[in-house]
């Protein structure tokens, strides 16, 4: 049983479909749409009735040129039967435009749907052009002397299912690529520890906000120099995603090098700030920064502050304490001032003590429904009560994420980088 092709009326769109997933992924209570793409005004074209793979009618849809397609294009259209013996008439007009080459109408409807199906319709002596039209991104063709109503059906169905598998196909690939070049980006942000010949022992944690996929700008490193001295650094790049790790990842390289190479204190930030300044890809743009170098005895260190919270210390029957820091408040975040300086402060550590450094992270997250922060007195708190039930490392660590995960109500928005140093 043959049917006149039927014309809609070309209507408003109602939307183009999201990245997410192919037109008609959710299904559609009403069964397949399909839509027609051929100028003959005439409808001479017959197509047959169509049934869905349930047995109820598939809606059909008939556009003259690719401006009535483009109307019609909706969300509910499934697949699109485009005639390549098409002149697209899509001027006010009606006057026919150039094609640059036999498939080129072909083409512009693929970048006009990029996530529908599209089945090429042919005359049978052109089966090279049918199969040409499949390598350019058809799912399939048919031959204008196949159209009956199963070989039809089926034929739809067969391109909207093998559409949704190369769409599924896809995301899946581009999730492996992202998920590869963020297995990257951490193994420059969060490096292993060169503490070779050292007592300290070590214990870090990392975790993205929940609005971003896997990395943020917070880095932090660990290395002993030939003298023994203990290197830490941890920072945060303003702004989140991949550019802003890239960033993080290239100055704490940046640091690494330079303390190797025997910079420490004012003259090493200095350094790290012009990095910044050539690397950022904008100046608003900053990183704030903490850095710590621990006598090869173990009982001082110097601290310098860019604008990052002061680390805590624990040890020497004390409970936790903000690390006393220049009386002048330490130095402005890197790429705020371009001549600015970062003195370094003197402390005391004595024999036995853990030493933490975190991003701002951990403490901007809030107590219960209110607007209220953690603050770096609430973290003193939280720190202190896990130590005194006896966690220490990783499980201390642990603990205290967890801690202010639940006091938050939710995943903290910001990153949160939290390293861990112990003696004793």
């Amino acid at each position: 049983m043959t049917v006149a092709l039927p014309r809609q009326s070309a209507g408003p769109r109602t939307g183009s479909p999201g990245p997410s997933g192919p037109p008609g992924s959710a299904g559609s209570p009403g069964g397949l749409t399909l839509l027609v793409i051929e100028d003959d005004p005439a409808g001479s074209l017959a197509i047959p009735e169509l049934l869905d793979a349930s047995g109820g009618r598939m809606r059909v849809r008939t556009a003259r040129n690719l401006t009535e397609a483009e109307r019609l294009l909706t969300d509910d259209v499934h697949c699109i039967l485009l005639d390549l013996a098409l002149s697209d008439g899509s001027a006010a007009g009606g006057a026919q435009e150039e094609v640059g080459d036999e498939l080129d109408i072909l083409r512009r409807v693929l970048r006009l749907a990029p996530r529908h199906a599209v089945l090429a319709l042919t005359a049978e002596d052109e089966a090279e052009r049918a199969a040409e039209a499949v390598r350019v991104g058809a799912q399939d063709f048919l031959f204008r002397d196949e159209l009956d109503g199963r070989v039809l059906s089926r034929a739809v169905r067969y391109a909207v299912e093998r559409k949704r598998a190369d769409l599924a196909q896809r995301q899946l690939t581009e999730s492996r690529l992202r998920a590869q070049e963020n297995a990257r980006l951490e193994r420059g942000l969060l490096p292993t520890p060169l503490l070779d010949g050292s007592e300290l022992r070590f214990a870090a944690r990392y975790r993205p906000g929940r609005s971003r996929a896997l990395l943020g700008g917070d880095f932090y490193d660990t290395v002993r120099t030939a003298d023994g001295t203990v290197h830490a650094m941890i920072g945060d790049v303003c702004g989140h995603g991949p550019d802003e790790a890239a960033l993080g990842v290239e100055l704490r390289i940046a640091w690494r090098a330079l303390t190797f190479a025997g910079l420490c204190g004012d003259q090493l930030l200095g350094t790290l700030q012009r990095v910044l300044e050539h690397e950022r890809s904008s100046d608003e743009i900053f990183a704030t920064l903490c850095t710590v170098d621990i006598a090869p005895d173990g009982r001082r260190a110097g601290l310098c502050l860019a604008g990052h919270p002061a680390p805590l210390v624990a040890g020497g029957g004390r409970g936790p304490r903000l690390l006393p820091h220049h009386e002048e408040g330490g130095g402005p975040a890197l790429g705020v001032l371009p001549k600015a300086r970062w003195p370094r402060t003197q402390v005391e550590l004595g024999g036995s003590w853990s030493l933490m450094m975190y991003t701002d992270g951990l403490i901007e997250g809030r107590i219960g429904q209110g607007e209220q922060r953690l603050g770096q007195e609430g973290m003193l708190g939280i720190v202190g009560h896990r130590m005194a039930a006896g966690l220490r490392g990783e499980e201390l660590l642990d603990a205290v994420l967890a801690e202010v995960r639940e006091l938050n109500g939710d995943e903290l928005t910001d990153d949160v980088a939290v390293m861990l140093l112990d003696r004793g």
